[in-house]
């Protein structure tokens, strides 16, 4: 039989320093500089979408607080079904002390308006809520309307500053 033997061949080993310059290990400066700017302009493209993101997530909460307003007003308005029918809610709003005493529908609407008008306006930018009733047969068609300025969120989709960008829901409804 034959025997084999395996040999191991020595390989000389080349200095580093001693490589040839096409056979250098690693990246240079160079290219680790024109990653890091490609990365960067890459991380901003990123920061600009999240921003858009946020504005257009701040100008969807404002259309839902104002939808919310405009559906809490028609509540109210049902609750004091006759006061509505009356046309109660197209009077001025008044703040009338109702835990004191029994409210009237006419004091009952009036603090109705002013309790809603006040949260509308804090809930959103210079928002105002307004009422309107109409009779119909026998019957009140009731249009709630909740404005505000949506300049802010609209200024991040066009160029530059936008003037007062009124916004609206409204609501009509039977009571």
């Amino acid at each position: 039989m034959n025997n084999l033997y395996i040999t191991r061949q020595r390989t000389r080993r080349v200095p580093y320093a001693a490589a040839p310059r096409g056979l250098t290990p690693g990246f240079t400066l160079i290219e680790t500089l024109v990653a890091l700017v490609i990365l960067s302009v890459g991380l901003l493209g990123v920061a600009k979408l999240v921003l858009g993101s946020v504005h257009a997530d701040d100008s969807a909460y404002m259309r839902g607080q104002a939808t919310q307003l405009a559906y809490e007003m028609l509540d109210l308005m049902r609750a004091n079904r006759q006061g509505a029918f009356n046309g109660y809610y197209l009077l001025a709003p008044v703040n009338n002390n109702c835990s004191a005493a029994v409210c009237t529908q006419q004091q009952l609407a009036e603090l109705d308006l002013y309790n809603w008008q006040n949260r509308v306006a804090q809930a959103l930018p210079t928002g105002v809520g307004t009422v309107a009733t109409a009779q119909v047969l026998n019957d009140v068609s009731a249009t709630i309307t909740v404005t505000w300025d949506d300049s802010l969120a609209q200024a991040a989709f066009g160029a530059g500053a936008v003037a007062a960008v009124p916004m609206s829901v409204t609501l009509e409804s039977m009571l």
